[in-house]
């Protein structure tokens, strides 16, 4: 009986350099840690300001 992990992977054994599933798997995190180092743009940060404060408007109407 063979285990394997989720990729189908026998376990134990260190994925090749070849395998398409760790080439995928190296451009992907690669993306995802350039989007991570991105910059929030600041019309972003200013919608998240207005929500914020109408929110804060509506919660003192509420008191």
């Amino acid at each position: 009986m063979r285990h394997t992990s989720g990729a189908g992977r026998a376990m134990g054994k260190r994925p090749s350099g070849d395998d398409p599933n760790v080439q995928i798997a190296v451009k992907l995190k690669a993306l995802y840690q350039s989007v991570q180092e991105e910059a929030i743009p600041a019309r972003f940060l200013d919608l998240l300001e207005k929500l914020e404060a109408a929110e804060r408007s509506v919660a003192r109407g509420k008191e």
